[in-house]
């Protein structure tokens, strides 16, 4: 898999913007060294924080993920072409035990953010986040806990889940066993 170069993205906008890294941090949540360890590729943010530097830069989700400007009216993604986000990143800076990949990065006008997301550990950390949107959860493989407003929701595969993304969430390997899981967003 191909991995995504989000970090350069950002920091273009960033600095169309003429915004400093503090006001940025400020913003979305996480300290200044992280946006800058985003903006150098050396980690990843969630999934919820990608769609809160959306909001803030006033751009789609998609833009993070496109390699040009085209925007197709349709898009087939092959297994093999398929780019994957690693490294994702607490606004802590302690890892969260998953990564990500898009499953329509060409499309960049889109009403949807469809993902497939792995968790491969399970990690102790409560941290939650919220963003605007609506989220569809469906187990593939395996089973996981989602942290939904205080509420723990254990979740088994071929179990859904549609949620309302203002709400405090994150989600978990339940026992530390790999995990797959589709999400699909909206703003």
């Amino acid at each position: 898999m191909i991995e995504y170069n989000i970090g350069t993205k950002l920091k273009k906008l960033r600095q169309s913007k003429k915004l400093t890294l503090q006001v940025v941090a400020k913003e979305i949540g996480f300290s200044p060294a992280l946006i800058s360890q985003i903006e150098n590729n050396n980690v990843s943010p969630p999934i919820a924080t990608l769609s809160k530097l959306a909001k803030f830069f006033d751009v789609k989700m998609s833009s993070f993920f496109t390699e040009n400007d085209e925007d197709p009216k349709y898009e087939v993604i092959r297994h093999d072409e398929r780019k994957t986000v690693p490294r994702v990143i607490s606004r802590a800076g302690t890892r969260h035990g998953y990564f990500y990949e898009s499953f329509a990065f060409r499309m960049q006008n889109k009403k949807m953010e469809p993902f497939l997301i792995t968790l491969s550990e399970k990690f102790q950390d409560n941290n939650t986040y919220s963003h605007e949107g609506e989220s569809f959860l469906y187990v593939i493989k395996g089973s996981f806990e989602l942290l939904l407003d205080n509420e723990q929701i254990s979740l088994e595969e071929g179990d859904s889940i549609y949620f309302d993304t203002s709400m405090e969430h994150r989600f978990r390997s339940k026992d530390g066993s790999e995990v797959t899981v589709l999400e699909v967003l909206t703003r």
